[in-house]
């Protein structure tokens, strides 16, 4: 992974320092709570619905052991024993004292980590596929790309002060793990009929107020032209996206009202001038960053296939959690273990500092010292050998880690929600613990297979509802909380925006609306290996409608 040079040392150092002479200003009263908000949210610090909160950066979403320690001691120390891990890959804390933040960003900056650019009109952090440097069907590993990108738009001096937040996700294989075709600019590793590397380039994806899946506008952008191309994407963005309607400030409004083809144009026409000038990159600068994500030497484990067969024959549980929870690697020896931050019942993403710290440890012990967090809200342990899952799992069984539904209909995404958020209309994690509970049999779970939920307690959508096989999003009706169900999204290579079923459900109801659709779907499906996406995307939404809402049917 990336290390910090002399330069980012003494950046982060010098901010951390101006943050804490500005945070300082504020508790006296020399500073107002107005001209702080730009400075505080430059650092990361929002003001939520109860506290403060302090949302970290994990670029790309891969970290090592010692900053995860580093993240479970500020949860123990600073706040009230947990963290909340993002769907951008990041981690927030609900309830840290706005007189600690300078402390809590000096101790981050000890390991190389930081909170700059987590709000703001700005860049914010580039995310990637969480299996990348470690996934069987990748081309090429996305995370050199996007560190070069972070570097590139860190206090970029030009693209500060946006008119609207943007955000930018890179995947290396032809599955999507990193759900592009919903980000501002999202960017498709691959290479041409010669073997070079290149991406395709999609641009106005975004969920929110209005959805929209992201056009592609180049089908295939030298490497080497990365930066500059991107610069034109900005550029044109900067010069016509609206300022003066922040709901119609992201660039997806500026693609749809301009058209693909005329905005692909214009950026066409500005990337002429900067193609072959000095954003253009250097072979040697790529190799450069390339070799700070060079994969582990991964030694050949033979004895890895019988020991696995013997101990998931010994112990059913292990099996299932083998069979839901470890991927192939593009070693046969080795695996990629999702630690499930979904435990039956529990509040989705989040992470006690005890749980952590023993992440931190088995990264360290069996795992190469890699660690990832996905925008799924779930940890990776990109590395491990088949011969060391049992071990491995038992230390996770031993801190309640060890759940075994990963992209199962437990395995939800949710934000915060009224619970912490100001913004929020309506409770998310209730929601999303009663679902938990009704299918958390794992009979049941792999009766069902394969289903996304994902739940948003506002419009703004950081539950990702939009694109859940089935989406939840709680809305405000003459002061009361109400769930509107979305079917047929997904975040995928083949993205689409869920659709509204109908009316909203009060949030006694939403569980069981959730069952009906459920059982509608067990009850058309072709075979059991016709997933919910699959069977949605062939009957449509008639018959879930009718299931949900008979009075209509029978009146139709």
């Amino acid at each position: 992974m990336y290390r910090y040079d002399e330069f980012d040392h003494a950046f982060v150092k010098g901010r951390v320092e101006q943050f804490r002479d500005q945070v300082e200003r504020r508790l006296s009263g020399e500073l107002a709570e107005d001209a702080f908000k730009p400075l505080r949210l430059m650092n990361g610090v929002y003001l939520q619905l109860h506290a403060y909160m302090l949302r970290v950066a994990i670029p790309y979403g891969t970290l090592n052991s010692k900053q995860m320690r580093m993240l479970a001691h500020i949860a123990r120390k600073y706040d009230r024993g947990y963290g909340h891990f993002t769907t951008r890959q990041n981690i927030q804390y609900n309830w840290p004292r706005l007189a600690d933040t300078p402390a809590i960003l000096e101790e981050l900056a000890s390991v190389e980590m930081h909170a700059l650019q987590t709000s703001g009109n700005c860049i914010r952090n580039v995310t990637a596929d969480h299996f990348a440097g470690a996934a069987a069907d990748e081309v090429a590993d996305p995370r050199p790309y996007a560190e070069i990108l972070r570097q590139w738009s860190s206090v970029h001096p030009e693209f500060s002060f946006l008119p609207r937040k943007f955000k930018i996700a890179v995947t290396g294989a032809e599955r999507d793990r990193a759900a592009i075709q919903v980000h501002d600019i999202g960017l498709h590793l691959k290479k041409n009929d010669m073997g070079d590397i290149g991406f395709a380039v999609y641009v106005g994806g975004g969920q929110g107020r209005t959805p929209m899946i992201a056009k592609k506008i180049r089908d295939f952008l030298p490497e080497e032209d990365l930066l500059s191309y991107t610069t034109a994407i900005m550029r044109v963005y900067n010069l016509h996206g609206r300022r003066d309607n922040k709901y119609k400030a992201r660039i997806k409004i500026l693609v749809h009202e301009t058209g693909a083809e005329e905005l692909a144009r214009q950026v066409e026409a500005e990337f002429v001038h900067l193609k072959n000038g000095e954003l253009k990159l250097p072979d040697a600068d790529i190799a450069a960053i390339t070799t700070y994500f060079a994969p582990p030497q991964l030694k050949d484990r033979p004895e890895s296939w019988e020991s696995l067969a013997r101990w998931k024959k010994a112990d059913a549980d292990f099996a299932r959690w083998v069979d839901q929870n470890v991927q192939p690697h593009k070693h046969p020896d080795y695996g990629m273990v999702t630690i499930s931050l979904k435990p039956i019942g529990g509040i989705p993403g989040d992470a006690s500092d005890g749980q952590m710290d023993v992440v931190a440890d088995i990264a360290a012990e069996y795992a190469f010292d890699e660690i990832r967090i996905s925008h799924e809200q779930n940890i990776i342990l990109p590395h491990v050998a088949l011969a060391d899952l049992e071990p491995v799992y038992r230390a996770l069984q031993g801190a309640g880690l060890a759940t075994a539904n990963a992209g199962l209909i437990t395995d939800i995404i949710a934000c915060p929600g009224l619970d912490y958020c100001a913004l929020a209309n309506a409770r998310s994690i209730p929601v999303s613990q009663e679902i938990s509970r009704r299918f958390g049999s794992p009979e049941r779970q792999a009766e069902i297979g394969e289903l996304k939920i994902k739940i948003s307690g506002c419009i703004n959508a950081c539950g990702h509802h939009h694109v859940g096989h089935i989406g939840l999003l709680g809305v405000e009706k003459k002061g009361a909380e109400l769930y509107q169900i979305t079917l047929g999204g997904s975040g995928d290579e083949n993205s689409s925006i869920g659709e509204i079923i109908g009316r909203g459900f009060e949030p006694e109801k939403v569980t069981d609306a959730v069952e009906t659709i459920v059982d509608t779907y067990l009850g058309l499906r072709l075979s059991k290996e016709e997933t919910f996406l699959e069977a949605y995307r062939r009957v449509g939404p008639q018959p879930f409608k009718d299931a949900l809402y008979p009075a209509a049917a029978e009146a139709a």
